[in-house]
């Protein structure tokens, strides 16, 4: 215990990770606590998309904007492809169309167009449903390949900016001044706790204040369809699904006419998201189901309205699946994330809205000016 950090973070994940380099970007001397031999939770089972458009109105929409914009910067950097920019979402109905008009008219809409059904296959190559009526395009969304980028991260963390990361190593503790791991002693002055979803290890009755339940997901990797996507796609469903469209008062008629089209789709808590990687593959999602502690067996119906939701958005029938995975991830009803403080040096985050990739800088920044007093 001869070295003193100035900040420990507990958790690898995305979360630990961008508060331990924001910290060291800051001159600060940082170590990372994390239970794995790697991050393998929902930090790498996601689609890499670092989203801006269709955040919640407001504070999430700004931190996902300062997020992507860090990205945009430590990427290349860290030796990390981002494989496409931008994001296309097709509407298939007047009342889809309405949605995407009434947010191109707020604050959020800047940058983004509607474009039209024609304008939309000319980008994409010919995809699109025969009931394409349009489309909103933005231009403020990157993806990069998680299962990469994770480990490319935490390798540039501890090699370009000095950050010790010890791994498999559970934390008993996490007030300063010592924090009691597997491992031994740790010492430092400020902590920062990114548990995920774990809710029992370190501060459960803090937690279990908040009310949090768990989502569960599925996704999926589609052969290479042998065509190159311009930007991420993503469908009517996602324009009730995402706040930043769905709390606008034009997103109710839509809601209705989806739910009475496609009730199992609702169900399942489906909605389309498609990104491609360098060798040309798709990964395509998702579903939601909310537990205490969702089981491990997903239902064979949400793969298939997750491919139907493919097939209508794109005209086409979906590739053949290679790999199919289930992610789980915090959920609350009453916040997209959480900053809870159990005493004056120590900080627990939690993202509870599945967007950590899209705001997980931007909250590291917010939650060290206030635990730390320092700013960039």
């Amino acid at each position: 215990m001869s070295k003193v950090y100035d900040l420990a973070v507990i958790g690898g994940g995305i979360m630990g990770l961008a508060h331990a380099i924001t910290a060291a970007r800051r001159g600060m001397r940082v170590i990372v606590i994390e239970r794995e031999c790697r991050a393998n939770g929902a930090s790498i089972r996601n689609f890499g998309f670092v989203t801006v458009t269709g955040q919640e109105r407001g504070e999430s929409w700004e931190l996902a904007r300062r997020t992507r914009d860090v990205w945009a910067d430590i990427a290349p950097q860290a030796g990390i492809a981002i494989e496409h920019r931008g994001l296309y979402l097709a509407a298939r109905s007047p009342e889809a169309l309405a949605v995407i008009d009434a947010f191109l008219n707020t604050e959020m809409g800047e940058g983004c167009r509607r474009i039209s059904a024609d304008a939309f296959r000319a980008d994409m190559g010919g995809l699109g449903g025969a009931d394409l009526l349009g489309a909103l395009y933005s231009p403020h969304e990157l993806r990069v390949e998680s299962r990469d980028a994770i480990p490319l991260l935490t390798r540039w963390a501890q090699e370009h900016l000095g950050i010790d990361i010890l791994t498999e190593t559970a934390a008993y503790s996490s007030l300063p001044p010592v924090l009691h791991t597997s491992r031994g002693d740790v010492a430092a002055g400020h902590v920062v706790v990114c548990p995920g979803d774990d809710f029992s290890t370190l501060w459960p009755d803090r937690i279990a204040a908040y009310n949090l339940c768990r989502c569960r997901l599925s996704m999926l990797r589609l052969a290479d369809p042998g065509f190159r996507l311009p930007g991420a796609l993503m469908s009517d469903l996602s324009l009730t699904r995402y706040t930043g469209y769905a709390a606008l008062p034009e997103a109710a008629a839509l809601k209705a006419k989806l739910i009475a089209e496609q009730p199992r789709h609702y169900a399942n808590g489906v909605h389309l998201i498609v990104a491609q990687g360098s060798d040309g593959t798709l990964i395509v999602g998702d579903s939601h189901h909310y537990a205490d502690l969702p089981g491990p067996f997903a239902p064979a119906s949400a793969e298939h309205d997750i491919l139907d939701e493919y097939a209508r958005a794109t005209g086409g029938p979906a590739p053949a699946v290679i790999e199919r995975w289930v992610g789980t991830y915090a959920s609350a009803d009453d916040r997209t994330h959480l900053v809870d403080t159990p005493a004056d040096n120590v900080r627990l985050v939690i993202v509870t809205g599945g967007t950590g990739a899209s705001t997980s800088f931007g909250i590291a920044e917010k939650v060290l000016n206030q635990l730390m007093g320092t700013s960039t």
